[in-house]
């Protein structure tokens, strides 16, 4: 929360011999009191602190700045060195005492001030907290954010609020700053008075894309599609270049059916380089979705997925469009999504196992069993890559080979009866090819069994 403040305290001058009038000195008589003594003693306990302090023997430190004090206890940095190491020791109600000491002596020093802000920080104290801050925000704008800050922990929100508007006045508008108020909103449900201040911010600064991008979120969040829609549109009125915007517009378009600007501002959504993955791939499934039920735009999906392959496609927006040439029934075209889509995941066992159970539906057995077997290198306790590459091995008459690899396979399934039935299908499949009959009719037996009871 705190911003701290470092420095080098070169106030040395007070643990200084005293200054002696040399003119009036006679050396060789004997000294009339121990000033000399005490100044050494003093010296010597208070770089001792600092040496204990600096090799983090903070208790060490906090000894010798006592006997400092017992010395001589009228510089205040005897008391802030004392606060700021029983800080560092957890010994906050010590801490505390101490520093109040050091602030009594010098009450506008600032760095004494913020130890003590950062005593109360660590004990929860926020009211003795925001006595102190208050002192110091005349040093450091940073300072009355923390009190916004504080105020959010008391659960005083107005101040908070009040605070952070000021600070929005003053310095202009900060992301942290925001972030904060979005808490407050959301802790306090004030709903309203969140998209008035968006809207306050947009009339002041009508060319900030950003604030019409919150504030169309804002206006969906609540429930209120027409103004969001009037915003969107505004946004592109005023910044016809905007390319964000087009997340919220192809939606709103759809729900009115203008579907050929919807598909305009998909394509403008799926093409921006300022526009993350992630939000591409929800725009090209909510696409998929358009064109399988308004099969008129499919030419424009597959000039969409043509750009999409040249710039960026990853594994996400490919597996997407693989997706909607199942749902086609174009398992070819499926397949070579998915395949471009194992390039950029290699290791992503959905892809595989939907490629290989691909390459068994086209009859392309060859294959299936060499990535089955591949894919067994990688994921060697997954059954469905032994049962798929049992069923292609049968395709392939090599029964044996099917045989050892579905048997392999059965001890690695668990609560799966279909894919139990399956297996046990499969081997007896293979027992009939090499023409072992009474082993083929006992899994037979297995998997009708298994159905019976299921």
């Amino acid at each position: 929360m705190k911003k701290q403040f470092y420095i080098v305290l070169i106030t040395f001058s007070l643990f200084l011999v005293p200054k002696v009038n040399f003119a009036q000195v006679d050396f060789d008589a004997k000294p009339n009191d121990d000033l000399g003594d005490v100044s050494d003693a003093f010296q010597e306990h208070f770089f001792e602190a600092l040496k204990q302090k600096g090799i983090e023997n903070y208790q060490r430190a906090v000894d010798n700045l006592l006997k400092c004090i017992a010395l001589d206890d009228s510089d205040a940095i005897l008391y802030f060195e004392l606060g700021k190491n029983y800080n560092s020791l957890k010994n906050f109600g010590a801490a505390e005492d101490a520093l109040k000491k050091a602030v009594a002596k010098v009450p506008d020093n600032e760095w004494f001030l913020d130890e003590l802000y950062s005593t109360y920080i660590q004990q929860k104290e926020y009211k003795k907290a925001i006595k102190t801050v208050k002192q110091l925000v005349k040093y450091h704008p940073d300072y009355k954010e923390d009190l916004a800050n504080i105020y959010m922990q008391t659960g005083d929100f107005k101040e908070a609020l009040k605070i952070l508007d000021e600070l929005d006045d003053e310095l202009g508008i900060n992301k942290e700053r925001d972030i904060l108020r979005n808490r407050i909103y959301n802790a306090t449900g004030r709903k309203k008075d969140q998209i008035a201040n968006l809207e306050d911010r947009v009339d002041k600064n009508p060319e900030s894309e950003d604030t019409y991008l919150r504030l169309i979120y804002r206006y969906s969040e609540s429930g209120d599609l027409k103004k969001a829609f009037e915003t969107a549109k505004k946004l592109l009125e005023v910044n016809p270049k905007s390319e964000l915007v087009h997340l919220a517009l192809y939606k709103f378009y759809l729900e009115e059916g203008s579907n050929d600007k919807a598909i305009a501002s998909m394509k403008v959504a799926l093409q921006s380089s300022k526009i993350n993955p992630e939000s591409k791939i929800k725009v090209l499934a909510d696409f998929v979705k358009f064109v399988s039920k308004n099969q008129q735009y499919e030419q424009d999906l597959v000039e969409v997925t043509s750009m999409l392959t040249k710039i960026e496609s990853s594994g996400k927006t490919l597996v997407e469009l693989a997706q909607y040439y199942l749902l086609k029934g174009e398992k070819q075209k499926a397949l070579n999504f998915y395949e471009e889509a194992l390039q950029k995941e290699e290791e992503n066992f959905g892809i595989l196992r939907n490629i290989i159970l691909l390459h068994i539906d086209l009859k392309q057995f060859d294959l299936a069993e060499a990535r089955s077997n591949e894919g067994l290198e990688v994921f060697p306790a997954q059954p469905v890559l032994y049962l798929a590459n049992g069923v292609a091995l049968n395709y392939l008459n090599r029964p044996k080979e099917a045989i050892n690899s579905l048997e392999t396979g059965l001890d690695y399934i668990i609560d799966d009866t279909k894919m139990e039935i399956d297996f046990y299908n499969q081997l007896a499949k293979a027992y009939t090819i090499t023409n072992n009959l009474s082993k083929a009719k006992a899994f037979t037996d297995k998997a009708k069994k298994l159905e019976d009871t299921n």
